[in-house]
């Protein structure tokens, strides 16, 4: 069974950063696209950023272009999502996912989920 594990949320105050990770298992890693997703409180749930298999071409959401990055490392089975310049419109709870298919930026497209890690931006 794929089981995904999110770490590294917390309370940071504006301007500064924080470093998600999320830790696979159960799945061939490197065949899977994987995302980051948030959801705020009362927003709709929103994709953050991806990263594809074996390439690792990534895309992220307009608002965090510049501030984040999304990375992996298939040989730790690990994605990683390094969070610069944080503001307080990017408090959410934020979901780490895997996709078989490569290209998808929606919610439907993704297989497998974490339980989630809360990130709190402080002004």
């Amino acid at each position: 069974q794929a089981q995904l594990v999110e770490s590294g949320g917390g309370l940071v105050q504006a301007g500064g950063s924080l470093r998600l990770s999320c830790a696979a298992s159960g799945l061939t890693f490197w065949r899977y696209a994987m995302g980051w997703f948030r959801q705020a409180p009362g927003k709709e749930f929103e994709f953050v950023a991806r990263i594809s298999g074996s390439l690792s071409i990534t895309n992220y959401v307009d608002s965090v272009k510049g501030r984040f990055t999304i990375s992996r490392d298939n040989a730790k089975r690990t994605v990683y999502l390094q969070m610069n310049s944080l503001n307080p419109e990017d408090t959410a709870v934020y979901y780490c996912a895997a996709a078989i298919s490569q290209y998808s930026i929606s919610q439907s497209g993704y297989d497998y989920w974490g339980q989630g890690t809360q990130v709190t931006v402080s002004s």
